[in-house]
């Protein structure tokens, strides 16, 4: 017999169905779409003496959860497989939100050396300067020297499943017994890694972030961010970092994350598809210094994502530079007719972006992105020719 798939229950749905059926909430009219709820205020009972004015709960005030919020948390807990998730205004948001609700004066944060840099600017700046919070900063694919790196009173291990800009992968599952032996919180930016393709409280982090932003959103028209994990260290995040401090996403822009998150599963499968061809066509250009993709064997971890993130796909996201001087990179984006040289990622356009090789946080990065800068490249959802043609005839004339 057939077991009925039900829709209030994450665990009956295959990943297509859950991300069009979770979060959603009938409300009286009916409406099979989570109405945008825009109001920041709702109707108390005759006798709110006992409502808490800091409860983390939808009904009360927006800044408190929103209806929309709430419903897009509800989504993405049930994709990434966790307990509950906090929706917050940015990724940034989300990044700061866990380090302000669980470190504290006095602990110390392991963060993998190669990482986005407004993590990097918060541990090595903001929060060491002002805080007084101090961060070791590491290889996290080498085990031995992620343990040589943790202290008593080390609280808090922050990793990205897919490094940006470098593409360096970290084995979560080693990270998570290492960090957990030491009595520390393991955090995932999964960003580049968004659920179905990856779901790293599966392999034992304790909290998942995501820019909302990129690749759930999909569309390049709103901004928020997520942290996803149990309830018991997630919950603090809301009472504090949402509510108090009040970073809080608007209706709005929920509600534009929640629909453009429906087609998720579809779009990740063009864009990882067309980036492994893409990737092997720049790798086979003796005019391209490198490429730093997973999907490529050459790829330093390549064994490691081929087994984490089950041997098939390796994301959208890749980091080369042609031969040449900066000066080259950018006549080659300046060549570029199709593909769009702009900040961000994970949008239904493709996306390249030029970085020089200067700055603190280039010390740690391979030497051939030291060498020659590199390009980032979020492959979109064109068809994978029409790229290659684009790549092939920007070559073409940067050789000229």
């Amino acid at each position: 017999m057939t077991t009925r798939p039900d829709r209030t229950d994450a665990r009956s749905l295959g990943e297509a169905s859950l991300a069009v059926h979770g979060g959603k909430m009938l409300d009286s009219t009916r409406a099979l779409r989570t109405p945008l709820v825009m109001s920041n205020s709702f109707a108390l009972p005759d006798d709110p003496s006992e409502i808490s004015w800091s409860a983390y709960e939808p009904g009360l005030y927006t800044r408190n959860t929103g209806v929309n919020q709430a419903a897009l948390e509800a989504k993405l807990a049930a994709l990434d497989g966790g307990e509950t998730a906090v929706v917050l205004a940015s990724g940034v948001a989300a990044l700061h939100a866990v380090f302000f609700t669980h470190v504290r004066v006095g602990d110390h944060v392991v963060v993998s050396d190669v990482v986005y840099e407004a993590t990097w600017r918060l541990w090595t700046e903001l929060l060491p300067e002002r805080y007084g919070i101090h961060a070791t900063f590491v290889d996290v694919t080498d085990p031995n020297a992620v343990r040589a790196a943790l202290r008593p009173e080390t609280r808090l291990v922050c990793v990205e499943a897919i490094a940006n800009p470098t593409t360096k992968v970290a084995d979560i599952a080693m990270l998570a017994e290492i960090t957990h032996a030491a009595g520390a919180i393991l955090m995932v930016d999964s960003t580049f890694t968004p659920p179905p393709f990856y779901r790293p409280l599966t392999d034992g982090a304790d909290l998942v972030m995501h820019s909302l932003t990129k690749y759930i959103n999909g569309h390049g028209d709103a901004m928020g961010g997520a942290v996803i994990g149990r309830a018991d260290l997630i919950d603090p995040i809301k009472g504090d970092a949402m509510v108090d401090v009040g970073g809080v996403i608007s209706p709005f822009n929920a509600w534009m994350i929640q629909r453009g998150s429906v087609t998720l599963p579809l779009r990740l499968r063009q864009h990882f598809a067309s980036a492994q061809r893409v990737a092997e066509m720049l790798e086979a250009d003796p005019r391209v210094a490198f490429v730093a993709y997973p999907g490529l064997a050459s790829h330093p971890q390549h064994e490691v994502a081929a087994r984490q993130f089950g041997g098939r796909e390796f994301g959208g996201m890749m980091a080369f530079a042609v031969e040449g001087d900066p000066a080259a990179q950018n006549r080659f984006v300046s060549h570029l007719r199709l593909i769009t040289s702009g900040f961000s990622l994970g949008h239904e356009d493709t996306l390249i972006v030029h970085t020089a090789a200067d700055g603190p946080r280039t010390a740690t990065y391979p030497e051939q992105f030291r060498r020659y800068g590199h390009l980032r490249l979020s492959v979109g959802l064109e068809d994978a020719d029409d790229l290659m043609a684009d790549l092939s005839a920007a070559l073409d004339a940067t050789a000229l």
